[in-house]
């Protein structure tokens, strides 16, 4: 039984989802070596790479989950600049 790819190879999707998902790779060993706030950045950054592929792609499972980590992401940037205030949390 031979497994056939659905995702494209080659072309500005491949590119860009290789090297987000390498960018996360450094985001996770950053997170683990506790190099704050850093590591929230790298994350960000390949996050967002894959936010685009799943543009790309017209996959919403891809969207829905990286547009809530860019979010989550750039709420931790924030709160490490602005305070913890910046969720108002009752």
């Amino acid at each position: 039984m031979t497994i056939k790819k659905v995702t494209p190879l080659g072309g500005l999707s491949w590119y860009v989802k290789w090297i987000s998902s390498l960018v996360i790779i450094v985001g996770m060993i950053m997170s683990s070596l506790n190099i704050y706030p850093f590591n929230l950045y790298v994350h960000l950054l390949g996050v967002a790479g894959w936010l685009w592929v799943g543009f790309l792609w017209h996959d919403r499972a891809l969207i829905l989950l990286n547009a809530i980590a860019v979010v989550i992401f750039a709420l931790g940037i924030g709160n490490y600049y602005l305070g913890p205030d910046i969720i108002m949390l009752p």
